[in-house]
């Protein structure tokens, strides 16, 4: 499949397909007229990368879990659930800072000064 076909397939453009190729996270082999060749397989791997990267994850920890949500469950490492464990938490923080900043705004709008902001 070529790229052009990859990306009405997955909706992804193709410019974000190479940059998927330049991190690693999808593989074509070269034709003899030098255009990129993917497997039929890249479709899905390439709608799984659009779902990560729509969680929040990097590129670089996207590459560490794909091997782990491609191989059968009884193959899948503790890689996984480290690396699954770490962005949650991490978008727990994320979140506690959004609801601080939301009650911050809430309380200015009904000009009340919010305890985390009387303190200082």
């Amino acid at each position: 499949m070529r790229i052009g076909e990859l990306a009405e397939a997955t909706g992804v453009s193709t410019r974000s397909l190479r940059y998927y190729e330049a991190q690693g996270l999808i593989r074509s082999v070269r034709t003899g007229g030098d255009w990129r060749d993917f497997e039929e397989s890249a479709v899905e791997r390439v709608v799984m990368i659009q779902h990560l990267l729509a969680a929040g994850l990097c590129t670089a920890t996207i590459e560490e879990l794909l091997p782990c949500l491609e191989a059968p469950p009884e193959e899948r490492t503790e890689v996984m659930d480290r690396l699954l464990s770490a962005e949650m938490a991490r978008l727990e923080v994320k979140r506690r800072d959004l609801d601080r900043e939301l009650d911050t705004l809430r309380a200015l709008r009904c000009e009340e000064v919010p305890p985390h902001l009387a303190a200082r």
